[in-house]
C-alpha cells in the first residue's frame, strides 16, 4: 500500500519536470552573452529585427519658432513627424530638449530610406525623402533642398 502513493508522487514529479522542460528554452550562457540571463518569452533565435538593424543618424534643420526667457531670445527648431516609405507613421521628433534650445536633435534610425515632413522657413510644411546609412549622419535642411 506504501507504493501507492510513492508512485503517484513520482509520476507527478516526473510529469512537471517533463512539461518544464517542454515549455523552457534550455540555453547555454557564454561569458559576456547576456541574452540567456531576460526573463519571458523567447523569440527565435533571440532576433529583435530592430535592435539587430545597423543605425544612421538624421539630422533636421528645421524651422525655428522665437521664445523669450527673460529679455533673451531663442529660437528652438519646430517639431518633424518621420514616416516609412510607404506612408506610415514612423516617428515624431521633438527636435530640441527646451524652448531655449537652439540645437536641432540628432536622432538614431535604422538604415533605410524615409519621408520626412518639417517646416521650412520659407515654403510652409514639405516632404523630403531621405535615406540613412550605416554610421554617417544624414543633414537635412528644408530649406536648401
Amino acid at each position: 500500500m506504501n507504493s501507492t502513493p510513492n508512485l503517484t508522487y513520482l509520476k507527478t514529479i516526473l510529469a512537471i519536470v517533463t512539461a518544464s522542460l517542454c515549455l523552457s528554452n534550455p540555453t547555454m550562457v557564454h561569458a559576456g552573452d547576456r541574452r540567456g540571463l531576460s526573463f519571458g518569452f523567447v523569440s527565435p533565435r533571440h532576433f529583435d529585427y530592430r535592435a539587430e538593424l545597423p543605425k544612421g543618424y538624421l539630422t533636421v534643420y528645421s524651422a525655428t519658432d522665437r521664445s523669450v526667457d527673460g529679455e533673451l531670445p531663442y529660437y528652438a527648431h519646430s517639431a518633424y513627424e518621420i514616416y516609412t516609405i510607404d506612408g506610415r507613421p514612423f516617428k515624431r521628433v521633438e527636435n530640441h530638449l527646451s524652448a531655449s534650445d537652439e540645437t536641432p536633435e540628432t536622432v538614431s534610425l535604422p538604415t533605410g530610406s524615409y519621408v520626412v515632413e518639417a517646416r521650412s522657413e520659407n515654403d510652409g510644411y514639405i516632404r523630403r525623402l531621405v535615406t540613412i546609412k550605416a554610421g554617417l549622419r544624414t543633414v537635412l535642411n528644408p530649406d536648401f533642398q
